[in-house]
């Protein structure tokens, strides 16, 4: 565990930042950008979390927050520094969960017959905002993976997690009673 005993470093007031190996980077790099829209994500979920979910949803959200530390240690260090330092990564059985949870609330969901607008529930219409911050930090991480290497399994995780958020969205709405706001493509 990482100890710190001060908060403040005043090392990064020149617009730069160290990454998990100590390499100095620029601020505006797309490794820090993708790994800031990660953690603006976990914060995001904390808001929903806040705000309240039901028991199912908080549990697995509660996992998911501690998998986005994982997932933000994945990205904070190159992929040649990660021998080295031994860091928590995503694996398969990060994105496998996903998608079980998925399985087991579609089951739940019956089927999307429309389009579906966010909102509804203030739980709801939080995943709803989750699942647009987790979308950029997808494609933040792409294109960070065209030019620089990045762990096999933080694309296909942040994939899977988008969708988990819009199926938990649903779920949100469908236990507390409330319709799902449809699309009127006529409107």
């Amino acid at each position: 565990m990482p100890r710190l005993t001060k908060i403040y470093t005043r090392t990064g007031d020149e617009g730069t930042t160290a990454l998990g190996s100590r390499q100095r980077v620029p601020k505006e790099s797309l490794r820090v950008e993708a790994y800031g829209t990660v953690d603006e994500l976990n914060a995001v979920i904390g808001v929903a979390l806040a705000h309240g979910l039901t028991p199912r949803l908080a549990e697995a959200l509660t996992a998911v927050q501690n998998e986005l530390f994982h997932l933000g240690s994945d990205l904070c260090f190159p992929e040649e520094d990660k021998q080295q330092y031994q860091i928590p990564q995503i694996e398969p059985r990060h994105v496998e969960k996903l998608e079980r949870l998925m399985d087991e609330l579609s089951e739940e969901l019956g089927p999307l017959e429309n389009f579906i607008l966010p909102g509804g529930v203030v739980g709801a219409a939080n995943l709803h905002v989750a699942r647009t911050v987790c979308r950029r930090a997808e494609r933040v991480v792409v294109a960070l993976s065209r030019q620089e290497a990045v762990g096999a399994h933080v694309i296909p995780y942040l994939n899977r997690l988008s969708d988990a958020l819009f199926v938990m969205s649903r779920y949100e709405n469908q236990q507390h009673g409330r319709a799902e706001p449809l699309w009127n493509s006529r409107a």
